[in-house]
């Protein structure tokens, strides 16, 4: 018997086993899965506590402790239960985080409510007869709405499934002596503590704009029971584009107000969208102009970390001057066993990327792959626009930076997609290729254009890859596309 537990105490490695049993030598005993066997025999065999009982304020232990349950901290716990741990989620909100509840599901229902919205104004060219359609803004976001809470219903099945523990209210550091939360008066603790609390949309303060509090984020655009007459979106990331874009498809009257080199500029696309590029000049007295009956003014300016509420303080937890928590090329942050992932860390936004992240940690901490991080290179991107944008790997300056002008060739191409070749309506696709030294390593991907946004991720495996140009230059196009445009480039 005592063989069969050394060895399957083994089977994953002593690294955080032995650490737990060390640092926690008397968890106390609870039901385990199958999958954690070896655990429970291996603890089985250790000395219980005898005499007094434990502290009014002992705290509860786990192997695995995840502040935020968004789509990080969910993927990192649950595959650190997947290898044996015991593991625990604090989250105060609904599960999922940002992407889900606020951010890119519900986005993406709203984007393709606004292609289809497109799309309508092709169909007497493709032959259909003219129909009045009337557009109801609260039908989609009934469905909508329901789909978040059917997606909340999943992730709280699949915690169960795996045996996770989840603990409902705001975590924040205590003054013990080893890494410590307090949620809601109780305290709880492990060897091992992941923050993935994600971010927030920032807001400007009513000192630096008057009546910036009447304006809403992008948290409040899904609470939008109306489709706004007249709209003002403030920003120039994706969120700002995104939402303006949605908005102006399914007919509000959108400007968005962007910051630009000169004292104030108004374009306005095919679309209808107005685009305001506004500056201030030192020296120079600004000008003002007014923009009336703004139904709904939305602050897309940036996004800050939530890491405040956290007494991050009581440990020495390192951030930058924004609260963004640094953390190093494996997730550690300057205290040993407490780890971060996701937009808190301020790198990559981006919700694949805080999950793949969650992962790999897992899989060092519970299965000893010491040198198991995420490589942050090559991580393609699409910003959902009228029409996608998508981009992968280094832009033309970033690889000139890198490599050197001499080493650096662009092929680049554009065109309109066949699905316009009978519409009034024309939007164009544009493709760019960076390639790098002798072979031609192709570093970058860029397009623009109708489905941009589902042909990036097959060559964003080829940028990983390594491939060259002449690697896209012998794979035989499929006809007719608009993605054979990248394997014909010359």
């Amino acid at each position: 018997m005592a063989l069969l537990v050394r060895s399957l105490s083994c089977r994953t490695g002593p690294c955080w086993r032995q650490a737990a049993r060390a640092f926690y030598p008397f968890a106390p005993p609870k039901t385990r899965p199958a999958r954690v066997l070896s655990r429970a025999m291996a603890s089985s065999q250790e000395p219980q506590p005898q005499g007094r009982p434990p502290a009014r304020d002992a705290a509860t232990s786990f192997d695995y402790l995840v502040i935020g349950g968004g789509s990080g901290g969910l993927a990192s716990a649950r595959r650190a239960a997947e290898l044996g741990a015991r593991a625990a989620v604090v989250e105060s909100h609904k599960l999922g985080g940002t992407c889900v509840n606020v951010g890119c599901v519900p986005k993406k229902v709203m984007w393709n409510t606004a292609v289809h919205s497109e799309f309508m104004h092709d169909h007497v060219d493709y032959g259909f007869q003219t129909c009045e359609s009337k557009f109801n803004w609260r039908v989609i976001k009934e469905k909508r709405d329901a789909y978040v809470s059917r997606l909340n219903t999943i992730y709280q099945n699949n915690l169960t499934k795996s045996h996770i523990e989840i603990i409902r209210g705001h975590a924040a550091f205590t003054s013990d002596p080893q890494p410590t939360v307090e949620v809601n008066g109780k305290k709880y603790t492990a060897p091992h503590i992941l923050i993935a609390t994600g971010g927030a949309p920032s807001v400007p303060q009513e000192s630096q704009i008057p009546g910036a509090s009447l304006g809403i984020t992008s948290d409040g655009f899904f609470q939008l029971e109306e489709l706004p007459s007249r709209s003002v979106i403030v920003g120039a990331g994706y969120i700002a584009v995104e939402i303006a874009g949605i908005l102006s498809a399914l007919g509000s009257k959108t400007s968005l107000m962007i910051r630009h080199d000169k004292v104030k500029e108004v374009k306005k696309t095919s679309s209808g969208l107005e685009l305001c590029m506004v500056t201030s000049i030192p020296g120079r007295k600004p000008t003002f102009s007014t923009i009336s009956d703004v139904d709904c003014l939305l602050w897309a300016i940036g996004r800050d970390p939530n890491s405040g509420g956290l007494n991050l303080n009581q440990l020495g937890i390192q951030t930058d001057d924004k609260g963004h928590i640094i953390v190093d090329e494996f997730q550690n942050t300057n205290v040993k066993g407490v780890y971060a992932v996701g937009d808190v860390c301020g790198r990559a936004l981006l919700t694949p990327v805080a999950i793949a992240a969650g992962r790999k940690l897992a899989h060092r901490l519970f299965e000893c792959k010491e040198d198991s991080k995420l490589d942050y290179d090559n991580i393609p991107t699409v910003v959902f626009s009228h029409p996608p944008i998508g981009t992968v790997g280094l832009t033309e300056d970033e690889a000139i930076y890198k490599y050197g002008k001499e080493n650096v060739k662009t092929y680049s191409t554009t065109f309109t997609p066949m699905y316009h070749a009978v519409t009034k309506r024309k939007t164009k696709c544009v493709m760019k290729m960076v390639c790098a030294n002798k072979e031609e390593k192709v570093v970058g991907i860029h397009m623009q254009g109708i489905g941009c946004d589902e042909m990036l991720q097959g060559f964003a495996v080829a940028v990983k890859m390594g491939a060259t140009k002449s690697d896209f230059d012998n794979t035989v196009a499929i006809h007719p596309t608009s993605s054979e445009e990248l394997v014909t480039l010359r």
